[in-house]
């Protein structure tokens, strides 16, 4: 088997990888709030946002598009071990912030590995400065528009129940937020698979064994099927910090949180833009919060987040451009 091929599927291997982590890592994007305000069974979500995330990885290749084109020039930029660099160092990172319970952004990972690899490699000639504007603005944007509209709807919802006994809406509210979660897992199904997806065509278009930018069926349903198998694991350490360490929710609040999320996210996804589904929900939650009172956010958590979010893509880059000087000592 010739050293290429070994590479590409090395790169698909490690796409899976990636996938299955996101999986993990960002199920509580979907599932969080429901579970804390005891909605759902945790065993029941986990399986209700699986299947929904595989239908959603199903739904478009619009994102799959602009991760895998608008951050390099064009594919002859890039070669299997820029791709296996930025892979190798989103999932290092990924994992890293998973033991550390904090939750970060995937796509700023891969964004930044993508980025450390290129510069590394071909320099900033190979990269596109026009898209990767737009993919960050699009991911530092999202969580404070989440946060605003966030504010927006708990406060709308403040006013139209505000005069009804607590409890009772509640409860009422505890079967909506089945309905909410399920959307916020299609969306994040929708958006977040498709990075892995935009990668493996990358891969394929640069070795020639495609002749488009066309996201092959097959790398579709493996995408879709890693992420699907990764949610169903469970990330519990995030969980608990998105479910209750930046707000108490209720699940009132919590059906603000996850309906907010889920247009953000799926609106994104309409657009072929890539957001942090991590950051969306932790930034819906505050505004949330923020509606009911400032103080009733945990903002030493929302803080810590702030500074995942900033170090990511510049220590993905780093790792990214340090494993592509290795590699390149074996290949």
């Amino acid at each position: 088997m010739h050293e290429f091929q070994i590479l590409i599927i090395l790169i698909i291997a490690l796409a899976l990888v990636f996938d299955f982590i996101n999986g993990f890592h960002d199920t509580a994007n979907a599932i969080a709030t429901s579970v804390s305000t005891r909605a759902i069974s945790p065993r029941a979500a986990i399986v209700m946002a699986a299947v929904l995330n595989f239908c959603g990885a199903m739904y478009s290749t619009g994102v799959a598009h602009t991760i895998g084109g608008d951050i390099v020039k064009s594919a002859g930029h890039v070669n299997e071990l820029i791709i296996v660099a930025a892979l190798s160092s989103a999932i290092f990172w990924n994992v890293l912030t998973w033991w550390l319970a904090l939750p970060s952004s995937s796509s700023h990972a891969l964004v930044g590995g993508i980025i450390g690899s290129v510069l590394v490699s071909t320099g900033a000639i190979g990269l596109n400065f026009y898209g990767i504007g737009k993919i960050i603005l699009s991911l530092i944007l999202s969580p404070v528009i989440a946060g605003i509209t966030g504010c927006i709807i708990m406060t709308l919802l403040f006013i139209t129940f505000g005069r009804f006994n607590p409890s009772s809406i509640n409860n009422k509210f505890k079967k909506m937020q089945i309905l909410s979660a399920a959307m916020m897992a299609f969306s994040h199904g929708s958006n977040d698979a498709q990075k892995s997806m935009g990668i493996i065509t990358l891969a394929l278009l640069s070795a020639g064994y495609i002749q488009v930018f066309e996201v092959p069926t097959f790398v579709k349903i493996m995408a879709a099927i890693a992420m699907a198998c990764g949610t169903g694991i469970g990330g519990w350490r995030i969980i608990r910090t998105v479910g209750g360490k930046i707000f108490k929710l209720e699940p009132i609040s919590g059906f603000a949180s996850d309906l907010n999320s889920s247009l953000i996210i799926f609106s994104a996804t309409l657009l072929s833009l890539p957001v942090s589904t991590t950051h969306v929900v932790s930034g819906s939650i505050m505004g949330v919060g923020t509606a009911k009172r400032v103080r009733a956010v945990h903002w030493g958590v929302a803080e810590q987040m702030m500074i995942a979010w900033i170090l990511t893509i510049p220590s993905t880059a780093l790792a990214a451009a340090i494993i592509y000087k290795f590699l390149k000592l074996f290949f």
